[in-house]
């Protein structure tokens, strides 16, 4: 069987230019990211290598190299592959998160059964389809035990911050991030054994839109949207880039079973949740006195600096797919 043919296609009742193959779609994001390679490598020959942008720009590249590898990876590996790549991606990003966090000794027994008892058992329901559980295990189940679980260790000292630290963590760590790997198990007419495109939709544009606007707030940007909660951020960059990323989607409808039209409102809907999501997770980071989740990733910060935004848009994306287009 060859590389393509394992791949999932596209929907036959699309027209016949748009039956493109998901190798052909990570063919073309390597070509972008090798024009970018380019790009970087002449910027750094014309400007210089101690240019701070520039070093920037071009470590931002080579982290995107990696991390469009490993997603394409956990694509071959089919459901299994997927689900065990965002188990690990929540398993990370959890400990940025619980890192930055003031816990006590107290907070032993709820840490350990954060890690090794609700993120599995979440990531199992997800994997078995078991929706039910899935979307009510931890806000409602592990909500109400991790209290319990920190009141065993006999430490009432700021205990109400702690628990809801480490509450908020689990929630935005395993519980958002686990609605990636979730989108597999929609059952979508006419969509049969292609959920996997999604899931690139949903990373594809949402990171698009982070990217775009950081650029376009660099060309253009004069207006702070908050500037003592993310001093990057301007309402040129952020009109430039929801709009960018918009149209991004829109022309990507063919991988997904939306509309052109539809395609862009899911962009503008996951986008905007996207922006969300970074500006509060910025607002966590200055609470907490530090720049970046971590430096797991070269030039990108933390795992959490990556997934700020699809942790906010995942949920809602995946609800939005399943209201509108599950029966």
């Amino acid at each position: 069987m060859s590389l393509a043919s394992s791949l999932p296609s596209i929907s036959s009742n699309v027209p016949e230019a748009a039956r493109v193959p998901t190798l052909t779609l990570f063919m073309g994001i390597g070509a972008v990211l090798l024009f970018a390679s380019v790009v970087g490598w002449l910027l750094r020959w014309r400007l210089g290598g101690d240019n701070a942008v520039v070093a920037n720009l071009n470590a931002r590249i080579n982290a995107w190299w990696v991390m469009v590898a490993v997603i394409g990876l956990a694509l071959l590996g089919g459901r299994t592959g997927v689900v065990v790549l965002f188990g690990l991606v929540s398993f990370f990003a959890l400990r940025e998160f619980l890192t930055l966090t003031h816990t006590r000794r107290g907070d032993h027994l709820a840490l350990l059964a954060c890690f090794f008892v609700f993120l599995p058992l979440q990531y199992w329901f997800v994997w078995h389809d078991w929706y039910g559980m899935f979307s009510i295990f931890v806000p409602v189940y592990a909500f109400l035990l991790m209290p319990f679980l920190a009141c065993l260790g006999h430490d009432t000292t700021h205990f109400l911050a702690r628990a809801t630290q480490t509450q908020w963590g689990l929630m935005i760590c395993v519980y958002a991030i686990s609605h990636v790997p979730a989108l597999l198990a929609l059952r979508i007419e006419g969509f049969e054994d292609r959920n996997l495109l999604l899931i690139v939709f949903l990373i594809l544009v949402v990171q698009s839109s982070d990217v775009l606007q950081y650029v376009w707030g660099k060309l253009f940007g004069r207006h702070k949207i908050a500037p003592n909660v993310s001093p990057s951020k301007t309402v040129e960059g952020f009109i430039g880039g929801i709009a960018s990323a918009t149209a991004l989607g829109a022309s990507l409808w063919w991988i997904t079973p939306f509309s052109p039209p539809a395609a862009a409102a899911m962009a503008l809907l996951i986008t905007l949740m996207g922006f969300v999501g970074g500006l509060v997770m910025s607002a966590i980071k200055r609470d907490r006195g530090v720049k970046d989740w971590g430096q797991m990733i070269e030039g990108h910060g933390g795992m959490l600096d990556r997934l700020d935004s699809v942790c906010f848009s995942a949920p809602v994306f995946f609800h939005a797919v399943r209201y509108f287009y599950t029966a």
